[in-house]
């Protein structure tokens, strides 16, 4: 396979494809994936400039040739907690034992957190990064939440923030063990010194929603204080237990209810009636031997689904979407398609964005070639590494 990268000015197509993922209904078979067969992209600079048959693509100055292979978006990652020092084997390898998830071991990745300088931090996130990278990755949102102090989460954001633009504040992961007695303080610190010092380096404001770490009426407060400074919500719902914050998430317009694991009626049919998108996270039940999210039911009731890693060192140790992908496959009720649009297009719905997770003319060029002859693989052949190439931003980076 030849490659070559489409600098400022130039065009490049990449043709004999034999299957393109495009996420537009109106290209090619019509399909919410808009399968067009023997295909090709052209790209100048940064962005995809047309979509088509093979033969009829306009000449260009690079040509590349993707060899019968399957093309599809740049993965959207729309949920990680990638800014950690050290990692949770013990507890992973206790609770595979038969101990049950709970919040409380996160405590421990803020104690390792707090000890770390901040090129270790840094050092750590780009590794993961480049991993991700290479598996197809090329939109990542990361969160804070390993400080839970004031300037322990202030330099997470400023760290994640020179690597993506979409970066979640999240002092609310847990009440910090210095509150450990008084709830209500931490809550006023999250909502006041805490955020003042982290809203100018995020987009976004998180909470953990669940017994054991945040109750309705504090993440309403949470929330409510980072809209009012000018970052806009998602939060962690109904991962363990029935709880408020899905409903939460509908009535402040959160871009992402994540988890959604367990559901009432009404809790679907909010998301249905709403914009909010349900991120399911399927690394966090393989890594917990939870309960599965059903993707199935969601769906049915017209609920957009997006899919993320959820990486992080307590309870989804993966940064590989293709393997979250198979998950929801085979345990979830998706189906290849639905997967796959969900963690590109999906993902992009999560974090509101128009230009990444398709492959459309004025859409970033952010792609993934396959060696494999279609997207269903990544189901079909679980655990393989079939991303064989990744351009991001019109430059192939692997």
């Amino acid at each position: 396979m030849s490659s070559a990268s489409s600098g400022t000015g130039a065009s490049t197509v990449i043709d004999n494809i034999a299957t393109l993922v495009t996420n537009d209904p109106s290209l090619g078979d019509g399909s919410r994936l808009g399968l067009v067969r023997d295909a090709a992209v052209v790209i100048e600079g940064d962005r995809v400039v047309w979509t088509g048959d093979s033969r009829k693509a306009p000449a260009t100055d690079n040509r590349v040739d993707a060899g019968g292979r399957a093309v599809i978006p740049g993965f959207v990652d729309s949920h990680s907690h990638l800014v950690f020092a050290g990692d949770r084997t013990e507890e992973f390898n206790a609770r595979m034992s038969g101990r049950a998830y709970s919040a409380g071991g996160i405590r421990t990745t803020v104690a390792a957190t707090r000890a770390a300088d901040d090129a270790e931090l840094e050092a750590n996130l780009t590794r993961h990064l480049a991993e991700a990278l290479r598996q197809g990755t090329t939109t990542f949102e990361t969160k804070s939440g390993y400080g839970l102090t004031v300037a322990d989460e202030s330099r997470a954001l400023r760290i994640a923030a020179r690597h993506t633009d979409e970066v979640t504040y999240l002092g609310a992961h847990i009440v910090s063990p210095d509150y450990a007695g008084d709830p209500a303080a931490y809550v006023e610190l999250v909502t006041g010194e805490m955020l003042d010092a982290c809203a100018p380096h995020a987009r976004w404001i998180d909470v953990f929603c669940e017994k054991g770490a945040f109750d309705g009426d504090q993440a309403r407060a949470i929330l409510t204080a980072g809209k009012a400074r000018g970052l806009h919500p998602r939060i962690h719902a109904n991962q363990l237990s029935h709880g408020p914050g899905v409903q939460l998430a509908v009535e402040l317009d959160a871009a992402s209810a994540d988890h959604c694991t367990h559901l009432t009626d009404a809790d679907v049919d909010a998301l249905a009636n709403g914009a909010t998108v349900a991120t399911l996270l399927p690394g966090a039940e393989f890594s917990t031997r939870a309960q599965w999210p059903d993707a199935r039911r969601l769906l049915d009731a017209g609920v957009t689904v997006a899919l993320s890693t959820d990486c992080n060192p307590g309870s989804s140790y993966t940064s590989s979407v293709p393997f979250c992908i198979a998950l929801a496959v085979r345990d979830m009720g998706m189906t290849p398609d639905e997967a796959v649009w969900s963690a590109t297009a999906g993902g992009a719905a999560a974090l509101r964005r128009t230009d990444v997770g398709r492959l459309a003319p004025g859409a970033r060029a952010d792609l993934a070639v396959l060696d494999a002859p279609s997207h269903v693989h990544l189901a079909y052949r679980p655990g393989v590494p079939l991303v064989t190439q990744v351009w991001r931003r019109g430059v192939r980076e692997v």
